[in-house]
């Protein structure tokens, strides 16, 4: 039996509270993000994922606070992500309660900070966040965005996933932002795109409408699958999405 596919809820947080819309714009309440990472723990969820998505565009740091809050009532792993720039940052969420934390933009910015987060912490607490959307410019048919997705990088993304992973990133927490809130599917092709490049796991994230998206991204050579608006709104809960996978083969915790 091989290593279970993890399922993963994310919490995107603006201004204190868990907002969703579709391509990060229209963007909508969803609750409360120490009520609903309690929730997802309770019903099951193997990871949380708490991404402050104000903060790049802000100029600061993550609400290092509401992390703690979050650690405080959950009893599974939270990686956090938002306005991570350097050694120190990654230190101040690892001690406020984060289990592993995600760089962005900042890694963009200066991609020798992998490296230095790495040595410090060791590759298993850094997760790159990879925002990528499909842009024929770039020869891989796959773009890097920064800032919720609203700015092009310029920068090949499967290029830049190697290159991460050779630095030190623990795990790539791919998003595709054009399919991001459209519940319409993962992006298959991406997944695959980077699963060829890179050996440390790659979540999933972006476009989760329905079981069988889950169990495509997992077949397609995710490690690991992450949804947000079908968890806020009651489409799906974590429970039926385990199930609908342990049904069709896949091996699940």
């Amino acid at each position: 039996m091989g290593v279970s596919v993890r399922v993963i809820p994310c919490l995107d947080v603006r201004d204190g509270r868990v907002v969703k819309g579709v391509n990060f714009v229209n963007l909508r309440d969803a609750g409360d993000p120490v009520e609903l990472a309690a929730k997802y723990s309770g019903e099951g969820a193997d990871e949380l994922v708490f991404l402050d998505i104000s903060a790049s565009s802000e100029g600061r740091g993550t609400t290092r606070e509401m992390v703690t809050r979050c650690a405080e009532n959950v009893f599974i792993p939270l990686s956090v992500g938002g306005g991570v720039r350097s050694v120190e940052d990654v230190d101040l969420l690892l001690r406020s309660g984060a289990d592993k934390v995600g760089i962005n933009t900042g890694a963009l910015a200066r991609p020798q900070v992998i490296d230095e987060i790495a040595q410090r912490f060791g590759r298993q607490v850094l997760v790159l966040s990879l925002d990528a959307r499909r842009d024929a410019t770039m020869p891989s048919g796959f773009g890097v965005t920064t800032h919720g997705g609203s700015r092009s990088a310029g920068v090949d993304a499967i290029a830049w996933a190697k290159e991460a992973a050779k630095r030190g990133v623990g795990e790539i927490l791919l998003n595709s932002m054009d399919a991001d809130g459209t519940t319409e599917g993962f992006d298959i092709e991406m997944i695959r795109a980077v699963r060829e490049v890179v050996t440390v796991p790659v979540i999933a994230s972006g476009g989760a409408g329905e079981v069988k998206h889950f169990v495509d991204a997992a077949r397609a050579g995710a490690d690991a699958v992450l949804a947000a608006s079908v968890f806020h709104y009651g489409k799906l809960t974590v429970g039926q999405v385990k199930d609908g996978m342990r049904a069709a083969g896949i091996n699940v915790r």
